[in-house]
Protein backbone atom coordinates (compact mmCIF):
# COMPACT_ATOMS: atom_id res chain seq x y z
CA UNK A 1 0.00 0.00 0.00
CA UNK A 2 1.19 3.54 -0.75
CA UNK A 3 1.78 6.32 1.75
CA UNK A 4 -0.56 9.25 1.09
CA UNK A 5 0.05 12.78 2.41
CA UNK A 6 -2.99 14.93 3.12
CA UNK A 7 -4.31 17.49 5.58
CA UNK A 8 -5.24 16.13 8.98
CA UNK A 9 -8.99 15.98 9.54
CA UNK A 10 -10.50 17.35 12.79
CA UNK A 11 -11.53 13.86 13.90
CA UNK A 12 -7.84 12.85 13.60
CA UNK A 13 -6.39 15.68 15.68
CA UNK A 14 -6.32 13.72 18.91
CA UNK A 15 -4.61 10.75 17.22
CA UNK A 16 -2.03 12.97 15.51
CA UNK A 17 -1.36 14.87 18.73
CA UNK A 18 -0.84 11.70 20.74
CA UNK A 19 1.36 10.17 18.01
CA UNK A 20 3.51 13.32 18.05
CA UNK A 21 3.69 13.45 21.84
CA UNK A 22 4.59 9.76 22.12
CA UNK A 23 7.25 10.03 19.40
CA UNK A 24 8.94 12.92 21.24
CA UNK A 25 8.61 11.18 24.61
CA UNK A 26 9.78 7.81 23.28
CA UNK A 27 12.85 9.37 21.69
CA UNK A 28 13.74 11.22 24.89
CA UNK A 29 13.36 14.62 23.22
CA UNK A 30 11.51 16.32 26.08
CA UNK A 31 13.85 17.34 28.88
CA UNK A 32 11.08 17.20 31.48
CA UNK A 33 9.37 14.03 30.21
CA UNK A 34 5.65 13.81 30.95
CA UNK A 35 5.78 17.14 32.81
CA UNK A 36 7.35 19.04 29.89
CA UNK A 37 5.25 22.09 28.94
CA UNK A 38 5.98 21.47 25.24
CA UNK A 39 3.96 18.25 25.45
CA UNK A 40 0.79 20.37 25.55
CA UNK A 41 1.85 22.08 22.31
CA UNK A 42 2.62 18.77 20.63
CA UNK A 43 -0.82 17.40 21.52
CA UNK A 44 -2.76 20.54 20.52
CA UNK A 45 -3.25 19.79 16.83
CA UNK A 46 -6.44 21.88 16.66
CA UNK A 47 -4.42 24.97 17.65
CA UNK A 48 -1.76 24.19 15.03
CA UNK A 49 -4.35 23.51 12.33
CA UNK A 50 -6.03 26.87 13.01
CA UNK A 51 -2.77 28.74 12.38
CA UNK A 52 -0.89 26.50 9.92
CA UNK A 53 -1.30 23.34 7.86
CA UNK A 54 -1.08 20.00 9.66
CA UNK A 55 -0.25 17.17 7.27
CA UNK A 56 -0.46 13.46 7.92
CA UNK A 57 1.11 10.44 6.28
CA UNK A 58 -1.48 7.70 5.99
CA UNK A 59 -1.48 4.16 4.76
CA UNK A 60 -4.98 2.86 4.34
CA UNK A 61 -6.80 4.10 7.43
CA UNK A 62 -3.67 4.22 9.61
CA UNK A 63 -1.85 7.47 10.44
CA UNK A 64 1.90 6.91 10.23
CA UNK A 65 3.10 10.41 11.05
CA UNK A 66 2.47 14.11 10.93
CA UNK A 67 4.09 17.49 10.43
CA UNK A 68 3.12 21.14 10.71
CA UNK A 69 3.79 23.33 7.66
CA UNK A 70 3.90 27.05 8.42
CA UNK A 71 3.63 29.06 5.19
CA UNK A 72 5.36 32.44 5.23
CA UNK A 73 5.43 33.14 8.94
CA UNK A 74 2.38 33.35 11.12
CA UNK A 75 1.81 32.56 14.78
CA UNK A 76 3.20 29.02 14.51
CA UNK A 77 6.57 30.15 13.16
CA UNK A 78 9.58 29.84 15.44
CA UNK A 79 12.38 31.02 13.15
CA UNK A 80 10.83 31.87 9.77
CA UNK A 81 11.52 35.36 8.51
CA UNK A 82 9.64 37.17 5.75
CA UNK A 83 9.86 35.09 2.57
CA UNK A 84 10.35 31.82 4.46
CA UNK A 85 8.11 28.87 5.25
CA UNK A 86 8.81 26.61 8.22
CA UNK A 87 8.53 22.92 9.08
CA UNK A 88 7.58 22.09 12.67
CA UNK A 89 6.84 19.06 14.82
CA UNK A 90 7.72 16.26 12.38
CA UNK A 91 6.91 12.91 13.98
CA UNK A 92 6.57 9.34 12.75
CA UNK A 93 5.18 6.46 14.79
CA UNK A 94 8.01 4.15 15.91
CA UNK A 95 6.51 1.14 14.13
CA UNK A 96 6.32 3.09 10.84
CA UNK A 97 9.90 4.39 10.80
CA UNK A 98 12.24 3.48 8.00
CA UNK A 99 9.40 3.22 5.48
CA UNK A 100 9.63 6.73 3.99
CA UNK A 101 6.81 8.45 5.87
CA UNK A 102 9.08 11.14 7.37
CA UNK A 103 10.78 11.92 4.08
CA UNK A 104 7.44 11.99 2.26
CA UNK A 105 6.08 14.47 4.83
CA UNK A 106 9.13 16.73 4.43
CA UNK A 107 8.86 16.56 0.62
CA UNK A 108 5.20 17.60 0.88
CA UNK A 109 6.22 20.64 2.93
CA UNK A 110 8.87 21.56 0.37
CA UNK A 111 6.31 21.24 -2.44
CA UNK A 112 3.90 23.49 -0.53
CA UNK A 113 6.63 26.06 0.11
CA UNK A 114 7.42 26.13 -3.62
CA UNK A 115 3.81 27.08 -4.37
CA UNK A 116 3.61 29.70 -1.60
CA UNK A 117 3.73 33.26 -2.96
CA UNK A 118 6.96 35.13 -2.26
CA UNK A 119 8.53 32.16 -0.48
CA UNK A 120 12.28 31.98 -1.13
CA UNK A 121 13.24 29.22 1.32
CA UNK A 122 12.01 26.73 3.86
CA UNK A 123 13.55 26.54 7.33
CA UNK A 124 13.36 24.29 10.35
CA UNK A 125 14.74 23.68 13.82
CA UNK A 126 15.81 20.27 15.08
CA UNK A 127 17.38 18.82 18.18
CA UNK A 128 20.99 17.64 18.15
CA UNK A 129 19.93 14.04 18.74
CA UNK A 130 17.42 13.79 15.86
CA UNK A 131 19.95 12.05 13.60
CA UNK A 132 17.41 10.25 11.39
CA UNK A 133 15.68 13.57 10.70
CA UNK A 134 19.02 15.24 9.93
CA UNK A 135 19.72 12.53 7.34
CA UNK A 136 16.34 13.19 5.69
CA UNK A 137 16.91 16.95 5.57
CA UNK A 138 20.43 16.61 4.15
CA UNK A 139 19.32 14.01 1.58
CA UNK A 140 16.69 16.50 0.37
CA UNK A 141 19.23 19.32 0.01
CA UNK A 142 18.76 21.23 3.26
CA UNK A 143 21.94 22.75 4.66
CA UNK A 144 22.85 23.66 8.23
CA UNK A 145 22.58 27.32 9.21
CA UNK A 146 24.54 27.46 12.49
CA UNK A 147 24.22 31.26 12.67
CA UNK A 148 20.46 30.73 13.22
CA UNK A 149 20.74 28.05 15.92
CA UNK A 150 18.73 29.08 18.98
CA UNK A 151 17.74 28.06 22.46
CA UNK A 152 14.01 28.10 23.34
CA UNK A 153 14.79 27.99 27.08
CA UNK A 154 17.93 30.09 27.58
CA UNK A 155 18.73 28.91 31.12
CA UNK A 156 18.91 25.27 29.91
CA UNK A 157 21.19 23.64 27.35
CA UNK A 158 18.54 22.98 24.67
CA UNK A 159 20.26 24.48 21.64
CA UNK A 160 18.25 23.78 18.51
CA UNK A 161 20.05 23.30 15.22
CA UNK A 162 18.64 24.99 12.13
CA UNK A 163 18.49 24.02 8.47
CA UNK A 164 17.31 25.78 5.32
CA UNK A 165 16.49 24.89 1.75
CA UNK A 166 16.49 27.67 -0.85
CA UNK A 167 13.61 27.21 -3.28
Amino acid sequence: MDIIIRRAQPEEYETVGELTAQAYLGDGLLDFGESDEYLTELRDVAKRAAAAEVLVAVEGDRILGGVTFVPAGGPMADIARPGEAEIRMLAVAPEARGRGAGETLVRACVDRARTTDNCARIVLSTQRTMHAAHRIYERLGFTRTPHRDWNPIPHLDIMLLTYELPL
